[in-house]
């Protein structure tokens, strides 16, 4: 278990895709599950996180190793269950995830959000990330969002 919390992390599998599609929706309270096709589970697993709790799957965590960008990594989506939120459990897997993204080398931690995610906005600035303005067309024609970066 996490000292923070009565979760454990672990590594993600493939299989965890179908728990994380049947909650996603209910814990964002809109349909986001497009934004998390199985592929990030089928090719980034070893790199992202689940964590348990003793009622099941608490959180996750979906991050790479960016293959592009060498000294990046990039976190896509992060979940925590209503009834795990406020403890701590969002900043350990993100902490996890920093030394992951160490361990490979990686020297900075980027992400991104929609400009009205403020609740996103303000847990990452206190996480020690630099938030952006919306940044225009960043995903097309029309569609803003907000830049996070964090050196670690």
């Amino acid at each position: 278990m996490t000292p923070s919390t009565e979760h454990e992390l672990r590594p993600a599998t493939p299989a965890d895709y179908d728990a994380i599609a049947a909650v996603l929706n209910d814990w964002w309270g809109r349909p986001v599950l497009p934004s998390l096709p199985r592929l990030f589970l089928d090719h980034f697993h070893r790199t992202s996180l689940i964590a348990e709790g003793v009622t099941g799957m608490s959180g996750f965590l979906i991050g790479f190793m960016s293959p592009s960008e060498p000294d990046e990594a990039y976190i896509h989506f992060v979940g925590v269950s209503p009834e795990a939120r406020a403890g701590g459990l969002a900043r350990t897997m993100y902490e996890h995830f920093f030394d992951i993204a160490r361990h490979h080398d990686r020297h900075v931690v980027k992400a991104i959000t929609a400009p009205v995610n403020t609740a996103s906005q303000a847990f990452h600035r206190r996480l020690g990330f630099t938030v952006s303005d919306p940044v225009p067309d960043y995903n097309g024609p029309g569609t803003s969002l907000v830049t996070f970066a964090r050196a670690l």
